[in-house]
């Protein structure tokens, strides 16, 4: 049997990780400042993140959600001390995707309405109701997920946004603080709250998108915190379980109060799972890994700006892109194959997304820059 043919594949066989650095089989180390698209949050193979996995598989992996399971109350309460985000009731499931398919069923069940608000360049997955909000995978729509009314907005045209609020037809507007696949733009502060305040207005469910941009990464717990919103719901997944398929869905239980049978999941929140999820804000706790992110992601920032052909870095924290003057494709490849460091891309061709663990320190940045600058120094520009 084949697999479907759905990537383009580097050549490239990591069998092996170790904090930022992952090794191909014939024992090469790679810098890895990608994390497999933002999900390698606190590093691979974090000892204390495998110890309590371990541990928890020794005991118990995997039961359905017919029972008590202590551990998720635990990471629910984890998650409300390092985020400091109050009156918030936790539903978890697998995936970003699940999370703001479930987080936009919820904006329809609170006010009865169908019609979604979202953001141009914005990414937020590819199951039904998500890809339909997904401005950018608007080409991997089938017919069959047609089925939202969505008005698209761009991130600054605050006044469209709220004209359209304010028609009192929406059931929710969902909005990643910072972008990601999109291109690592953000929407400010001053737009977050106008926004908020007619929500408040209208009765309409605000959603912030915290999947890539949440859990740290930014500098904040979540990215929004820059701000003083508080969301109707909040989704979160990629860094949640360091490489274990978790997600979150934060609901506001003052606006949405839980029913039960409104939401389900076979795996979400199984032992496991909590596990890896728990053992990821231990580290993010014992290792100051918030703070971290701010520290470091400035030294990244100011290192990218001076590099040769970088017009913009945009971002926050840890969560950077580097605009060059040119598209990066090959550049990216050449990064991988001749200086063995891993990169993201972007919809904006011309952007290398740059979504490091964590925990990376000074010297996983002098290795970088190292790297880059050798790169630059032999890239030949595309014509």
């Amino acid at each position: 049997m084949n697999l479907y043919d759905v990537y383009s594949l580097y050549d490239v066989t990591p069998v092996k990780g170790r904090g930022s650095y992952v090794y191909d089989e014939a024992g090469t180390e790679y810098l890895d400042f990608y994390g497999g698209h933002a999900v390698i949050s606190v590093g691979h193979s974090h000892p204390h993140y495998v110890k309590t996995i371990s541990e928890q598989l020794q005991q118990m992996g995997f039961y359905s959600n017919s029972i008590v399971n202590p551990l998720q109350q635990e990471l629910a309460d984890k998650i409300e001390k390092l985020s400091q985000v109050k009156g918030y009731d936790l539903f978890l499931i697998n995936s970003g995707a699940e999370a703001n398919d479930n987080a936009l069923k919820l904006a329809s069940f609170h006010n009865g309405r169908t019609k979604i608000i979202a953001l141009e360049n914005g990414f937020h997955g590819r199951t039904s109701a998500a890809i339909n909000v997904t401005h950018t995978g608007q080409k991997y729509q089938a017919p069959i997920n047609h089925g939202v009314d969505v008005s698209y907005y761009h991130y600054e045209d605050i006044d469209s946004i709220i004209t359209e609020i304010h028609r009192g037809e929406t059931a929710g507007i969902i909005i990643e603080a910072i972008q990601g696949i999109g291109g690592l733009d953000s929407i400010s502060n001053q737009a977050l709250e106008q926004i908020a305040a007619a929500c408040t207005a209208t009765d309409t469910v605000l959603i912030m998108d915290e999947v890539q941009c949440g859990y740290a990464r930014s500098g904040d717990f979540f990215a929004y915190q820059t701000s003083s919103i508080q969301p109707d719901i909040i989704t979160t997944a990629k860094g949640m379980g360091n490489g274990f398929p978790i997600g979150g869905v934060l609901i506001n239980s003052n606006k949405i109060p839980a029913v039960k049978g409104r939401l389900g999941t076979t795996y979400g929140g199984n032992h496991l799972a909590c596990a890896a999820g728990i053992a990821v804000l231990d580290i993010i706790e014992s290792e100051d890994l918030i703070a971290n992110a701010q520290r470091v992601g400035a030294l990244l920032q100011e290192l990218l700006a001076d590099l040769p052909g970088v017009k913009a870095v945009k971002g926050r924290g840890l969560m950077i892109g580097a605009e060059f003057d040119y598209p990066v494709a090959d550049l990216r490849k050449q990064l991988v194959f001749e200086q063995q460091l891993f990169t993201g891309s972007a919809a904006n061709a011309n952007l290398l997304r740059i979504l490091p663990a964590l925990n990376i320190n000074e010297n996983h940045l002098d290795q970088f820059e190292s790297k880059m600058k050798k790169a630059l120094s032999n890239y030949k520009i595309p014509a």
